[in-house]
């Protein structure tokens, strides 16, 4: 039988975008259906494969978008929240399959199945770059979410605490106004599609928020104290508001985590 830890790092290293997706829907669903064996005797990549395309530039060398209602501005939307959930799947990926083995089978389970919302995520939001004439790969963008990943790569909870508790969980917080911006293009398939990630991000907020708290009092910690310390030491942005606080609590993430870490807007 297929060890777990060999099928993720198979798909953390399978580049073309389609492909990465299938294979991380793949492990999903040999995992849950008891196809692949609770071992991890194969290491994770420190960085997944990549398709040739888009090409990455650091945050500060990204092109500014076009007018937000025009087509280039549409197209450049569709294809940022593309490179967010492409990365998304492997940022999934490597959390069940570095952290796995410490954390439990439960810890697999959650975080494989978030990589295959992920992936389904991507397949929607290529098929609405491919509605508009273009694809994904057709613009620049970055790699600032995998740093954070590498950041956090040898402790499960300082990972835990910036990947879905502070990335995922700014997603739950920008989501709204973008649909609201979709709406005004009288892009409803558009925001079908928005609001079905969106419901699906808070599980996962969910999940991260749910181990982190156990894994902190296993420790004998206060989850909030150490979420704010870790946040303090791995994180290099800043958490600002507005804050989606309905959907942050309905992810587990009280307001009182990460008022007092708040920076003004």
């Amino acid at each position: 039988m297929t060890s777990v830890s060999a099928a993720i790092r198979a798909a953390l290293l399978t580049a073309e975008p389609a492909d990465k997706a299938f294979a991380a829907r793949a492990a999903a669903r040999d995992w849950a259906a008891g196809r692949l064996e609770f071992v991890f005797d194969t290491p994770m990549p420190d960085r997944p494969a990549r398709p040739a395309q888009p090409e990455l530039l650091p945050p500060g060398q990204m092109p500014k978008r076009n007018k937000a209602g025009s087509e280039r501005g549409r197209i450049a939307l569709w294809h940022s929240l593309a490179h967010i959930e492409f990365v998304a799947i492997d940022l999934a990926l490597d959390m069940a399959g570095r952290f796995g083995g410490e954390m439990g089978p439960q810890f697999v389970a959650d975080f494989l199945s978030v990589a295959a919302d992920e992936a389904m995520h991507f397949a929607l939001l290529a098929r609405r770059l491919r509605s508009l004439g273009s694809h994904y790969g057709a613009l620049p963008a970055h790699d600032g979410l995998w740093d954070a990943a590498f950041e956090t790569r040898h402790d499960v909870a300082a990972r835990l605490a910036v990947v879905p508790m502070v990335l995922e969980a700014r997603g739950l917080d920008v989501t709204p106004a973008t649909l609201e911006r979709i709406r005004r293009f009288g892009d409803e398939t558009g925001a079908r599609v928005l609001e079905r990630i969106l419901d699906d991000e808070i599980a996962h907020v969910r999940f991260g928020a749910t181990h982190f708290t156990a894994l902190a009092e296993s420790r004998g910690d206060s989850a909030e104290i150490l979420w704010k310390s870790l946040v303090e030491t791995h994180f290099r942005g800043s958490i600002k508001p507005p804050f989606n606080d309905s959907a942050r609590l309905a992810a587990g993430l009280p307001r009182s985590f990460y008022a007092g870490v708040a920076t003004a807007p």
